[in-house]
């Protein structure tokens, strides 16, 4: 059994920005599942979702600040989930990473550097808990001080550091690194520095034993100046501890035989039962009830990484076909405008919903025949891990976690029955729309489109899987 120290700035369902909380709310319990002791740190912030059972353990002092510790457990489980407590830092509305108004923090380094430093005394077992770390598990930019801050420490434990998003590094001036009062021998290009600038990120992948990303393509691409933001020259030059293993998700929550969002439950084996979802979603976005035009959902942030642009300037070409699309996000104002606009010029073939929704995530899931995820990049990604287990076909493009779990409809793949979806190269209209165009095709097919929904419903994402693998590294650190 090892002790797992899992530091993470987000936890669903304590509190949830994005894919991040997803993972830490999920591996944590597997972990826990495969006999591992696991303790969860989290910063508690204003805005998390606690139950009664929260209760303070102690006062720690760090950086001339005293900080309290207070226990609680992730819901419906032993795991033990500790919060960090300092008021002047996480006492006021808002997420972790802005404020109420949508604002960043503007004490974004002090709070994750203070974060980090807790962090690192409960792991030395210096935070009256009783309890050392063997392994430190790290994820983001957030937490990417505590492999560095630990390589100064005797007797410390084997630090993994997980890449959720290279886009995000958090970058502060050497002033800030000053102000921080961090360690003098940590300023230099093999540790926190990176062009004379403090990197937190750099922290982890400098420093960490080992580095994981959410997926084994995207562990290649973040060595490339494309998706590297300069530092896939650090990245190349630890390659040998560098591995993707793909995030899992929730198989309970997640299940078209047993979730309680939609309105027909159904299986590989009741699969006809489908088609009641998709008249629910219909009907939910005013689009004509037909159960033989294909139904195209999106469910996503409508930012440039996602690829919105090219939805927005393919949709006018789409509509030319019998097709039905249905999207829920939010995001960028312009794309959010174009959108609506859209919907109303094709009323009975476009449908928008601005914000997010998780019934009517779960509705679009199980109602639509396929799901679009053009992503210019992505790490991992869930939603086309959920479309397949509710046998609702991916169109995706070849990059990340899409390119590693998502199979291209082709003669050789649809012959061998592993075909689950389809998958284009570029980012470009016409590679995209020529992918939609295969998929509407093969959607006339009514065996062999059934025979790919169930190629794809068979396929087990299950966190077990990704927790072994998480398990073996530990076990080989």
């Amino acid at each position: 059994m090892r002790k797992i120290l899992f530091v993470s700035s987000e936890v669903h369902p304590l509190i949830k920005t994005g894919g991040l909380a997803d993972v830490a709310g999920s591996l944590p319990l597997a972990l826990a599942e495969l006999d591992q002791e696991v303790r969860v740190i989290i910063p508690k912030y204003h805005a998390l979702k606690l139950g009664d059972d929260v209760e303070y353990r102690c006062t720690v002092r760090v950086d001339n600040k005293d900080v309290n510790i207070f226990e609680t457990r992730l819901p419906d489980s032993n795991v033990i989930v500790w919060l960090v407590d300092y008021p002047d830092y996480f006492g006021h509305p808002g997420n972790p990473y802005t404020d109420e108004f949508g604002n960043a923090w503007l004490d974004s380094a002090e709070r994750f550097s203070l974060f980090c430093r807790v962090a690192v005394e409960v792991s030395q077992n210096r935070a009256f808990l009783d309890w050392k770390a063997d392994i430190v598990h790290c994820n983001d930019w957030q937490s990417g001080l505590v492999p560095a801050l630990l390589i100064l420490e005797p007797n410390r434990p084997a630090t993994v550091f997980t890449i959720h998003n290279m886009a995000y590094q958090g970058l502060f001036s050497q002033a800030e690194y000053v102000a921080l009062n961090l360690p003098g021998q940590l300023w230099h290009p093999g540790a926190l520095e990176f062009h004379e600038m403090l990197s937190f990120i750099k922290g982890g992948i400098a420093c960490a034993d080992h580095i994981t990303t959410v997926s084994p393509n995207y562990a290649l691409e973040i060595q490339t100046a494309e998706y590297g933001y300069g530092l896939e020259g650090l990245l190349h030059h630890r390659h040998h501890e560098l591995n993707g293993i793909i995030n899992g998700i929730d198989v309970d929550i997640w299940n078209p035989e047993t979730d309680t969002r939609i309105p027909q439950n159904y299986s590989v084996k009741t699969l006809a039962k489908k088609a009641v979802n998709k008249a629910a979603l219909q009907k939910q976005y005013s689009l004509p009830e037909d159960p033989d035009i294909p139904l195209i959902g999106l469910i996503g942030r409508l930012v440039d990484q996602k690829g919105i642009d090219l939805v927005i300037d393919c949709l006018d070409h789409i509509v030319e076909h019998p097709v039905q699309f249905v999207l829920l996000g939010s995001g960028d104002k312009g794309f959010e405008h174009r959108l609506k606009n859209l919907s109303y010029l094709f009323p009975d073939k476009i449908a928008v919903r601005i914000g997010y929704n998780e019934d009517l995530a779960h509705l679009i899931e199980a109602g639509s025949d396929m799901f679009l995820m053009p992503s210019r990049f992505e790490p991992c990604g869930l939603n086309q891990l959920y479309s397949q287990r509710y046998g609702t076909l991916p169109i995706v493009r070849r990059t990340g976690g899409l390119a590693d779990t998502v199979v291209d409809a082709m003669p050789e793949s649809i012959a061998d029955k592993t075909a689950t979806g389809f998958v284009f190269e570029e980012a470009s209209i016409g590679a995209m729309l020529e992918t939609i165009k295969r998929a509407l095709l093969l959607y006339t097919n009514k065996r062999a489109w059934t025979q790919l929904q169930k190629n794809a419903m068979r396929k087990d994402f299950s966190w077990q899987k990704s927790a072994e693998q998480y398990l073996n590294l530990y076990n080989y650190l």
